[in-house]
């Protein structure tokens, strides 16, 4: 049992420290300072929640646009790689975004009067709301690219590194990606957990200063990033003296420090689709014209296709198969319809879930996604693209059905037979527990297979390409949530945050159907886009 033991943990610790290389640690620091960005999400909710009156329907508006960001990413990374020597103050100027959008909810919620005096809060809330990706998308879209730069192509005496070891840095490289994300959640979590100990009997006043405190916390994110780029120049420069110094020429060292990649001419027909791309988003989102978010999806669609098409171009055929075949499984699992923020706020009303104990749901999730990384290494390594989805999207439907059955009473039965030990929260924890593991399994294959495979030159705009489009993925999935919440519509306990006033009351009676529709659908489309794919042409990886 030791030996078994001892041989895994040298399979998936040990070779993976084997594995590490100092240029790994920029682009990771970028990835966790994405990762600590949840720090803010706890609060969020409770400052919409409280201070603001916005509908379920609005907030799922929102977060579609506030989504189009990302899908930005296929002409960024372009971008990046034309302006690669640049990418530190791309980097800076992204931390700058978020900064000013955590600076924004700081003057919210500490001086609430003065910020109203110059624009509504809602105003001043959606302006926050939509900086904060336009920062994080410019800041991931040259940490991607860093990723694959962090690899080194050769040995540091100039040998070539073999295939099979470039693929399994590659693979370490991208799983501890997700595991920096993962960290910076994890350490959220423990914060929140301290910030919002006893908070749900804390006056009004006091739990607004804990919130201010949130933010003026979250202000460590940018300089994380920040920080991240100023070491990927200190390593570099290390890296070269110590290469001059053993007599290495300037071409030489740039070789081994680049793997000889080259940087690619401008594709004017990419840059200029980008461009209709973004014109074509600006000028809609700003009119009134009536289903402007689906117009943008549809041409943002199309757009995004054409700029596929042309990229594609650079890959042989069976590559393309195999790309476009792993991105249709992937945007139709990321695409699906959630309740959206309604469920949280039934949790919060009539399950009595306070902040604290949604940062330990938090912390929970975190750990155990951390770990199921490692658990399920091999699984990923081995299996494809279309099993690891298939296999997802059963455990996602069945690990739904405890939140509604929890919604017709389940945890009120369960408290009964038990004494009150299987109560909603006792639930909820266990059903976090079981979910979380799969949290971040669906992408590091794909990611894996990019970096493995996107021709020199081309990096930043492979995994740019990919984002995109499982970008727009997540912006159909938020139509469909807000469809869902015009047919199922969910009203929480509005009240007059300065008189106590009630304006409008809590209706959660079509909640379960809500519930109910969102699964079905979580099921049913990502297992049509698997028998699509398996019956055509098509692979995944």
């Amino acid at each position: 049992m030791f030996k078994r033991l001892s041989g895994w943990a040298d399979r998936n610790i040990n070779a993976r420290r084997r594995e590490l290389r100092p240029s790994f640690l920029p682009p990771l620091m970028i990835y966790m300072a994405y990762g600590v960005s949840g720090l803010t999400n706890i609060v969020g909710t409770f400052f919409v929640k409280e201070y603001l009156g916005l509908s379920a329907e609005f907030l799922a508006a929102l977060a579609f646009w506030a989504n189009i960001p990302w899908v930005l990413k296929m002409p960024l990374g372009h971008l990046v790689d034309l302006l690669w020597r640049w990418k530190a103050m791309l980097v800076v100027f992204g931390a700058g975004l978020i900064a000013l959008s955590f600076a924004i909810m700081i003057g919210l919620i500490g001086s609430t009067a003065f910020m109203r005096s110059l624009m509504p809060v809602e105003v001043w809330y959606v302006f926050s709301v939509l900086l904060l990706p336009v920062g994080y998308v410019i800041q991931d879209v040259v940490a991607d690219a860093m990723t694959v730069e962090a690899v080194p192509k050769m040995e540091a005496d100039g040998r070539p590194i073999g295939d099979t070891t470039l693929k399994r840095m590659h693979t370490t490289m991208q799983t501890l990606g997700r595991v920096a994300l993962v960290g910076g959640n994890i350490a959220i979590g423990l914060i929140n957990l301290y910030l919002f100990a006893g908070v749900e009997a804390m006056p009004v006043a006091v739990k607004a200063a804990v919130y201010q405190k949130v933010y003026a916390i979250a202000l460590i994110i940018p300089a994380i990033s920040v920080l991240g780029v100023g070491l990927a120049g200190m390593l570099r420069i290390r890296e070269a003296r110590r290469l001059y110094a053993r007599g290495f020429s300037r071409t030489r060292v740039r070789e081994v420090l680049d793997g000889r990649n080259i940087a690619p001419a401008p594709n004017w027909g990419l840059l200029a689709g980008s461009l209709l791309f973004v014109v074509f988003t600006v000028s809609f989102g700003l009119s009134g014209v009536p289903y402007n978010q689906e117009i943008i999806f549809a041409g943002s669609m199309a757009i995004v296709l054409f700029l596929m098409n042309r990229l594609l171009r650079v890959l042989e055929p069976q590559a393309r198969y195999v790309l476009v075949g792993t991105a249709v499984v992937i945007f139709v699992f990321r695409s699906v319809p959630a309740p959206g923020v309604a469920s949280t706020w039934w949790m919060i009303d009539r399950l009595g879930f306070d902040q604290h104990f949604l940062a330990v749901l938090s912390l929970i999730g975190s750990t155990l996604a951390l770990i199921g990384m490692y658990l399920f290494r091999r699984f990923m390594a081995v299996k494809s693209i279309a099993y690891v989805i298939g296999f997802l999207t059963l455990a996602n439907s069945l690990l739904n059905l405890p939140t509604i059955g929890m919604y017709y009473g389940l945890h009120e039965w369960t408290a009964a037979l038990t004494g009150g030990v299987v109560d909603a929260r006792f639930i909820s924890l266990i059903d976090t527990a079981l979910e979380s593991p799969l949290g971040q399994v669906a992408m590091i294959p794909m990611l894996v297979w990019i970096a493995n495979s996107a021709p020199h030159g081309y990096k930043a705009t492979f995994f740019a390409v990919m984002a995109s489009f499982i970008n727009l993925a997540l912006s159909l999935g938020q139509l469909g949530t807000k469809y869902l919440n015009q047919v199922f519509v969910i009203t929480r306990e509005v009240k007059d945050h300065a008189t106590g006033a009630l304006l409008a009351p809590a209706n959660y009676s079509e909640l379960g159907g809500l519930l109910i529709a969102a699964n079905v659908a979580t099921f049913l489309l990502p297992m049509a886009a698997i028998g699509f794919v398996k019956m055509t042409r098509l692979r995944t990886a």
